[in-house]
């Protein structure tokens, strides 16, 4: 079957890697790379009949890879931490590249390797990162956005390298070639912002409107390959065609849709790059390198780990995120791989180098969640050992605060809970990390702290030992705990309400005394569903059973011991058991032209007329005199079971007669 064999044993053994990995709690690529190796022409195992159609096919991938890169970005998502993401990283990359460049000298190897050496490590790991991130609650946190924004400039920076590294090649004409690549990407680049940014959008409409999914999407990768081979023929890199077309694309009407529907196909492809990686590392020569690996992996992990977490320093990050950055950021990424898949094709590096840099990569790779998770306790004992940095304070008031509420986190929810408070005239105080949120809360008049929730001065600034309650809206599990801790060692009986992610979370939070969680998601999601089951006319009454019993079942299991839960949230379960309904008296109902008295509702059904709405004006608490007419509208309170028996007894001549 030729190369339909080999797509069938590539894909049935990428699975095999790929649920291995899950398993293992690790990114899908290390399991495809496995996959790879396996079936590899240094395997022992099934082999693959032509490698070379293989690495033709991933060429594909790559460029999908970077056409999907060139349709996320965005500047936006820049904006909060522009400096350090648009300035600190290519000193950054450039330092890491001289740094690399040192390490392969004293390896012995040759001056163009070794320079290829310092851009493989430059890079870090958008994949692994995001995952462990997530995994440890870290996500939303400004260490976490830092992290990000740098990884965003850092997979930018890939375009250019594919251009300009595979020139050292020939350090003779290297000037001239180097200055011949830049002229014609420019050149490109003005060609496809003129005319790319005014065709493209047009022609995808066009085709949008023809409302047919499969040349929507055959549209969008059209553009994006057709473009990468314009560029090919041009004599540039196919990928950096496919990322500025997708870097078009992202600004027009339909950059959402396309980047959906071409995350599949992405993915298939950038499984056959993965995979093709895997090919070329020998098992066998891992065995006999270990020790140089061992030295690679201790000198990138070490030298990266510093140079983050001096350059957040030198940003003016302070507390927890210079080391979050230097034990989060310090593997070699997956755009690596693609950087040395080019350097063999080109003859920059040899297979032995390669197969040296990708154990690397694989072995950092492995090792993120375990490093990164010692963020905290390592930060925990920095700060018992020095002294705490002063906390800045913006419109405390000068008699200070008592009986107030603490809210840890000034982001969305925690202004929103602070225009509340303010509203209502009950005191309160914000704290935040996030210089941009502070500012914004002190735009809008409210007492806030600049500084980090879980450092005891910061809560003592905010005289949490004279608050009522403990809000604390930062979505970060760790960042949570860690401010739970100090506020029960501040005031044991505090009150604490925190926002959570998930349910292992939620469980965590209330194993430390946390009075009340809450899950965004999951109270969104209930929402949603009451709205949709409104709108499909179902009765309030099973609605609010329905959401009560979700509750229950969500939270019961958390507070079936704790007795003032209970009490708590009695009144929110009886809403179950007493409602008020609205009814509608139509023109042939029983109780038009008769009154209140000689009908007697309550002990006929059970529930009581509250009110009456007659032509836009309401009769509150109507008397016994009160005599219906057609069109009323009546406010009805009572028991969900009570509602059916009165809408029997009000229905079309269906009531006793009274008389």
């Amino acid at each position: 079957m030729g190369i339909a064999s080999d797509l069938v044993i590539i894909v049935v053994a990428a699975l095999v890697g790929g649920i291995v990995a899950h398993k293992l709690k690790q990114p899908p690529i290390l399991g495809y790379i496995m996959a790879g190796m396996a079936v590899g022409p240094y395997s022992a195992g099934a082999t693959l009949s032509d490698i070379r159609d293989i690495e033709l096919l991933a060429e594909i991938g790559v460029a999908l890879l970077l056409f999907a890169l060139g349709l996320e970005f965005s500047l936006k998502e820049l904006k909060p931490v522009r400096r350090i993401a648009l300035v600190g990283t290519p000193i950054q990359m450039v330092l890491t590249m001289g740094y690399g460049f040192l390490v392969g000298q004293w390896l012995g190897w040759e001056p163009v390797p070794s320079l290829w050496l310092g851009a493989l490590i430059s890079l870090s790991s958008t994949m692994v990162l995001l995952k462990t991130l997530m995994n440890q609650g870290w996500l939303g946190t400004l260490s976490s956005r830092v992290m990000i924004g740098m990884l965003i400039v850092q997979d930018l920076a890939v375009v250019p390298l594919m251009i300009l590294l595979p020139q050292l090649s020939n350090p003779k004409a290297g000037i001239p070639l180097l200055g011949l690549a830049a002229l014609k990407a420019a050149a490109f680049l003005f060609f496809m912002v003129l005319l790319g940014s005014r065709l493209l959008p047009r022609l995808m409409a066009y085709i949008a409107g023809w409302n047919s999914r499969e040349l929507f999407l055959l549209a969008i990768t059209a553009i994006g390959l057709g473009v990468g081979y314009a560029t090919y023929l041009s004599g540039l890199s196919f990928a950096f065609g496919a990322f500025v077309a997708g870097m078009v694309l992202s600004e027009s009407d339909y950059s959402h849709q396309a980047l959906a529907d071409i995350i599949p196909l992405r993915d298939i492809f950038g499984l056959l790059f993965f995979t093709s990686v895997g090919m070329l590392l020998d098992p066998s020569f891992l065995v006999s390198h270990w020790n140089t690996i061992l030295l690679l992996v201790v000198l990138t992990s070490v030298g990266k780990g510093f140079l983050f977490a001096a350059l957040g320093h030198a940003f003016g990050y302070r507390n927890v995120i210079p080391l979050a950055l230097g034990l989060g950021l310090f593997q070699i990424g997956e755009f690596s791989f693609v950087l040395a898949r080019l350097g063999v094709s080109t003859g920059s590096i040899s297979n032995e180098a390669y197969s040296l840099v990708l154990s690397t990569a694989v072995t950092t790779m492995v090792l993120t969640p375990f490093v990164s998770g010692l963020t905290a306790p390592l930060y925990s004992l920095r700060k018992r050992r020095f002294k705490h940095e002063p906390v800045q304070t913006i419109n405390l008031p000068q008699s200070g605060l008592y009986d107030h509420i603490v809210i840890a986190g000034g982001g969305r929810v925690g202004l929103h809970v602070a225009r509340v408070l303010r509203t209502l005239g009950h005191p309160f105080a914000l704290i935040d990390l996030n210089y941009r949120q502070v500012e914004e809360a002190k735009r809008d008049g409210f007492p806030v702290i600049y500084g980090d929730a879980s450092q005891e001065v910061v809560l003592e600034a905010a005289h949490l030992d004279k608050a009522r309650l403990l809000l604390i809206t930062i979505p970060a599990v760790v960042v949570s705990q860690a401010i739970v801790d100090l506020a029960r060692q501040i005031k044991p009986t505090l009150s604490i309400v925190a926002r959570t992610e998930g349910i292992e979370q939620m469980k965590a939070l209330h194993a430390k005394g946390v009075a009340e969680l809450v899950l965004p998601e999951f109270e969104a999601g209930l929402e949603l569903t009451r709205q949709a089951l409104r709108h499909l006319h179902v009765p309030a009454s099973q609605i609010l059973r329905y959401t009560d019993t979700v509750r229950r079942d969500l939270y019961g299991p958390l507070y079936e011991n704790d007795h003032d839960h209970d009490k708590l949230s009695f009144p929110r379960s009886a809403g179950t058991l007493l409602e008020l309904n609205w009814f509608a008296l139509e023109p042939d109902s029983f109780l038009i032209g008769r009154t209140i008295g000689e009908l007697e509702i309550r002990t006929r059904t059970g529930v009581s007329v509250v009110g009456v709405m007659r032509d836009r004006d309401l009769h509150p608490n109507p008397g016994p005199d009160f005599r219906f007419g057609s069109g009323d509208f009546l406010a009805v309170i009572g028991k969900p079971e009570q509602f059916d028996a009165f809408e029997r007894f009000a229905g079309a001549g269906s009531g006793p007669d009274p008389g």
